[in-house]
């Protein structure tokens, strides 16, 4: 998912279409939350479906980048999760209560892995 929203904002896409999961469907609500993309929505029927996500242009996403791998996980606790780009981005965290970004884990004192950085 991380890579098809970074090429197609490189090569200045207005739609990109993803496969469907539960877990790219809140991360979809979150970066639109945080303004990275402009809309998202759910199409196809049966075992095609797809997540339709709207690109934002002039381009706000200068970077992503994954931080937790499948070969190497990273977990933090509330205390030390980290502002991104001076408070600019924002991490995704996904903990015991779902997931939401950096800024929300701290205040609700929840650590987690982190997921993605995005600025």
């Amino acid at each position: 998912m991380l890579t098809r929203i970074r090429n197609a904002q490189l090569a200045e896409h207005k739609t990109v279409v993803i496969p469907l999961s539960k877990i790219k469907v809140e991360i979809a609500k979150i970066l639109k939350r945080e303004k990275y993309i402009d809309d998202y929505k759910k199409t196809g029927k049966g075992n095609k479906k797809t997540l339709e996500i709207d690109m934002i242009y002039p381009a706000v996403i200068k970077e992503i980048k994954r931080v937790s791998k499948q070969g190497q996980r990273i977990y933090a606790d509330a205390l030390a999760l980290k502002r991104i780009k001076s408070g600019f981005g924002v991490s995704i965290v996904s903990t015991s209560k779902g997931l939401m970004t950096n800024k929300e884990a701290r205040k609700a004192r929840l650590g987690g892995e982190i997921l993605f950085e995005i600025w």
